[in-house]
């Protein structure tokens, strides 16, 4: 029983960064509650295995590949409606319609796309880590990244402007 607890310590004191790193991921923060939930479930089946200083790395592997395995499996079902623009009220303030557009922006890119974005930038790690993490090569990490910003410069030119051009085509 050491070993389940252990993983319940390691649930209460990583619960929230996994959802706010699912929430990336997903683009919804209740889908996040039930990718991370879906992860840790998978973690936990074979718990006495992993290593403790490892661990994250581990969950965060797993979050990563459920992510893009929902996505793959939604591709396959029909497209729902598309849903109109948000109507925001004129006093909203810049930092919310700047979240708002970089969250729809986002959503719109691969789910490969968004998890090289979320750990190269998110998560502040190099190309070999994201590279380990996402269990692919440096170069595919290079390539996707330069995609996914040039894709969020078609999508949100705004945020260029808003960022500055050196912090978007980093």
């Amino acid at each position: 029983m050491a070993d389940r607890s252990g993983f319940d310590d390691y649930v209460r004191e990583r619960w929230q960064p996994l959802v706010r790193t699912a929430a990336l991921l997903t683009g919804d923060r209740h889908s996040a509650e039930d990718l991370a939930q879906e992860a840790l479930a998978r973690a936990a089946q074979h718990w006495h295995r992993v290593d403790p200083a490892t661990a994250d790395a581990y969950v965060r592997r797993i979050l990563y590949t459920r992510s893009v395995d929902a996505w793959r499996w939604r591709r396959h079902q029909p497209d729902p409606a598309e849903p109109g623009p948000d109507a925001s009220s004129p006093d909203c303030s810049v930092d919310a319609d700047t979240r708002l557009t970089l969250a729809d922006a986002l959503r719109r890119l691969t789910p490969r796309q968004r998890a090289v974005l979320v750990v190269r930038f998110y998560e502040d790690r190099t190309e070999v880590q994201a590279a380990a993490i996402l269990d692919c090569s440096v170069n595919t990490v290079k390539s996707q990244t330069r995609h996914a910003l040039a894709r969020l410069r078609e999508l949100a030119p705004e945020l260029a402007e808003t960022f500055g051009r050196e912090e978007v085509s980093r």
